[in-house]
């Protein structure tokens, strides 16, 4: 993937040209119609998404708790906690995302250790948020 996408992403905003290129590398690109779901709450989560383009609704249990946008990344408790979707997301809009497969997340602690580091941060939020 081109590294000035990445870099246009608000997440990655201002990372060293090694960790762009390095997230360039391991990323790839996915799209979504509206009603289709990124995640499906308590399926295994081997990937997560950096929203481009495009609206989602997020729930649990069924229940609207939230939505994302473009900026917003979704997918990271399952990658890097639980192993499993806490939450389902259903694209309310044709959504195009980033992706990264758990593996290539795993590999940022070494090749990109700030956007490994701002992932957790992401984690950390989230977790805060359902609590």
């Amino acid at each position: 993937m081109d590294r000035a996408r990445i870099a246009a992403l608000p997440f990655f905003v201002g990372l060293p040209e090694q960790e762009l290129d390095a997230v360039a590398a391991a990323a790839g690109e996915v799209e979504f119609a509206a009603g289709e779901s990124l995640t499906a709450e308590g399926q295994f989560g081997h990937g997560l998404y950096f929203i481009e383009e495009g609206t989602a609704d997020v729930s649990t249990n069924g229940t609207k708790i939230g939505a994302v946008e473009p900026g917003d990344v979704v997918g990271e408790v399952a990658v890097l906690a639980s192993g499993r979707r806490t939450a389902s997301v259903v694209a309310t809009s044709p959504v195009r995302a980033v992706s990264l497969f758990k593996r290539e997340v795993w590999a940022l602690e070494d090749k990109a250790p700030e956007a490994a580091r701002r992932l957790r941060v992401a984690l950390d939020a989230h977790r805060d948020d359902s609590s």
